[in-house]
């Protein structure tokens, strides 16, 4: 859920440090309404979950959104393992990619390739972890591409992107001018405030499960979307 900028420049790959803790912090698991996917997750066992923001600003790390399957990206990821037709053959690139978790279900359905952007050293770390754990092949990339024109991509997805006004702006900003060249944008969002009000085409909705300590309910109705060019 993280992930925006002017695209012009790409970070190093995470250090064999920030992998460690990813993998120490983290339980193999996987997300409900995904399971053919295996992820390092927090949960209920693992020091992460317990973690307060106090506690892992000591450590000097950011929020662990790449460590929760959030509703928008299993709803993305069982909209792509359910119609493959969707990617087979095409050039994906998953923006804001948290865990991976969208970018490996096209990975998975038959995409010709797969990027996954992100701007979390520790989400790029999960990223390529989770492929690992899967068998697939992802390229992970610590760069904000909000802006780009993406050269040679054919598909563009976004699992729950608009829960805040500011990365809603930018992010909409930019996906429908890719919308408008000939790119296929894929929205998840299981109603968020800042959810664009027009210019989407509804696909498919689930009911998602999530746990409450990240939403204010145990079920989150999730729907997926092409974003239209206006």
């Amino acid at each position: 859920m993280t992930g925006a900028g002017d695209g012009s420049h790409a970070t190093p790959s995470p250090c064999a440090d920030v992998r460690r803790f990813v993998a120490d912090w983290t339980a193999v698991a996987s997300a409900p309404l995904v399971p053919e996917l295996r992820l390092h997750l927090a949960t209920e066992v693992t020091p992460l979950w317990e973690a307060t923001e106090s506690a892992l600003a000591r450590h000097g790390l950011p929020p662990p959104y790449w460590a929760f399957a959030w509703a928008g990206g299993q709803a993305l990821a069982r909209y792509l393992l359910d119609r493959p037709e969707t990617v087979a053959g095409r050039r994906v690139l998953d923006f804001a990619s948290g865990g991976g978790i969208v970018a490996l279900a096209a990975a998975r359905a038959g995409a010709a390739a797969v990027t996954a952007v992100e701007i979390d050293p520790w989400a790029v770390a999960a990223i390529g972890l989770n492929a690992a754990l899967n068998g697939l092949r992802v390229e992970v990339r610590m760069i904000d591409v909000t802006g780009d024109p993406l050269p040679g991509i054919d598909l563009v997805t976004a699992g729950d992107v608009c829960y805040e006004k500011p990365m809603t702006d930018r992010a909409i900003g930019w996906l429908r001018p890719l919308a408008a060249a000939g790119r296929t944008v894929l929205l998840a969002d299981p109603g968020r405030t800042y959810l664009p009000k027009s210019g989407l085409e509804p696909l498919a909705a689930y009911d998602v499960p999530v746990p409450t300590e990240l939403e204010d309910r145990d079920v989150r109705r999730t729907t997926v979307y092409r974003l239209l060019a206006s």
